[in-house]
């Protein structure tokens, strides 16, 4: 099974924060995926990655509006940059990119 990470961020750390986190994680339910989103928002990280969530991702997705708290837990993984209006927007979208880099790769 695909196991997606992602960390999601926005300048005012409130709204698309969390926007961005539903989003994501909705889209990557309905491909089947499992996923874990952990938010850095106005009131600190919540639902924060473990070494084993990280260990065990094939796609760290992260935001990039704003800089990302301890990045340096995802070197060596495979990371997807995006814009936190298209993790609201277009979380679907950036799935299907995904799922074709991950088959290309298979």
């Amino acid at each position: 099974m695909t196991r997606i990470i992602a960390v999601t961020a926005c300048p005012s750390g409130v709204a698309h924060t969390y926007m961005a986190a539903e989003a994501l994680e909705g889209a990557a339910k309905a491909k089947g995926w499992d996923v874990k989103v952990e938010t850095q928002g106005s009131i600190g990280l919540e639902n924060e990655l473990t070494a084993s969530d990280i260990a065990g991702a094939d796609i760290v997705i992260l935001t990039k509006d704003i800089g990302i708290k301890f990045e340096e837990r995802f070197a060596g993984k495979t990371i997807v940059r995006v814009n936190i209006s298209d993790a609201v927007k277009r979380a679907d979208a950036i799935m299907n990119k995904i799922d074709a880099h991950l088959a290309h790769i298979a």
